[in-house]
């Protein structure tokens, strides 16, 4: 069974940056597909970045520039990185884990980005 805890988040000031992290265990971590969602109160959940098993990135629209997305297979970590935080960033982000069809998620980890 798959377990990813994501930790990292907080209240920062716009423009600021803070690293959220995304601990796995339960598997081999490297052969699953692994992505940040996030849903602020009252939207969807929506993706923000995802990162594949051989390391392609692709991110959303309205992060691109800002927010980076790594793995370490070794320490079954996945990070995001996020500069120049806007208000509008503020949501619950999600870690997320895909192969074969099944998707695990973390609990999430709250960012609020002041004005």
């Amino acid at each position: 069974q798959v377990q990813l805890v994501e930790s990292g988040g907080g209240l920062v000031q716009a423009g600021g940056s803070l690293r959220l992290s995304c601990a796995g265990s339960g598997t081999i971590f490297s052969n699953y597909a692994m992505s940040w969602y996030r849903q602020a109160p009252g939207k969807q959940r929506e993706l923000v970045a995802a990162i594949s098993s051989g390391g392609s990135t692709n991110y959303a629209d309205s992060v691109k520039g800002r927010f980076t997305i790594s793995r370490d297979n070794a320490k079954n970590m996945v990070y995001l990185q996020m500069n120049s935080l806007k208000p509008e960033d503020t949501a619950v982000y999600y870690c997320r884990a895909d192969r074969n069809f099944f998707a695990y998620w973390g609990q999430g980890t709250q960012v609020t980005v002041s004005s």
